[in-house]
């Protein structure tokens, strides 16, 4: 056994990508949600679910329970593949705010005609979407799963650094400051 074999990197310590979760937050039910949905299939290739509102605000007209958004989430190889055409979206650049202490990314599109490869269709109209990448690592769902729950011990979470380490080296990603 020579000296690279046993400096192997231990597996379980490795960051994977666990989900990307694309939402676009209409704020009402109707034809608007309906297009919101459409575009959000197209986009994804995936069938979206409704989000919908937590409570009532008169104001805004959102009542509670009424579908008010639409959102799909991304697994394993299609969440590579949407995130590489996402990317360009914003130049390859995130705020370093964009990531939390958990391993979690967020940044939001203005329109989604910047996503290259997409058109304006004047039937759909033009969305803002938010998109929000989950990272982990091996053996995070013992955290999560139904039987025998277990918590991850601080050292085996993802942090911040970790994940912007993540994102340069996968998605060639510039992290600016702010």
């Amino acid at each position: 056994m020579s000296m690279q074999e046993a400096k192997k990197e231990n597996v379980m310590r490795r960051v994977v990508l666990d989900k990307v979760t694309v939402n676009i937050g209409v704020g009402e039910s109707g034809e608007r949600l309906q297009k919101a949905y459409q575009l959000v299939q197209e986009l994804t290739g995936v069938k979206p679910v409704y989000t919908k509102g937590r409570k009532s605000i008169r104001e805004f007209g959102v009542r509670k329970g009424a579908p008010i958004g639409v959102k799909a989430t991304l697994r394993r190889q299609a969440a590579v593949e949407f995130l590489k055409k996402v990317l360009p979206a914003v130049n390859f650049r995130l705020k370093q705010s964009s990531f939390d202490n958990y391993g979690n990314v967020s940044f939001g599109i203005a329109e989604h005609v910047l996503i290259p490869g997409t058109r304006y269709d004047p039937e759909i109209g033009i969305f803002g979407m938010d998109v929000a990448i989950t990272l982990v690592r091996p053996g995070y769902r013992t955290m999560k799963r139904k039987r025998k729950k277990a918590s991850i011990p601080r050292r085996h979470r993802v942090t911040k650094e970790e994940a912007i380490n993540f994102m340069k080296e996968n998605f060639n990603v510039t992290i600016l400051e702010g």
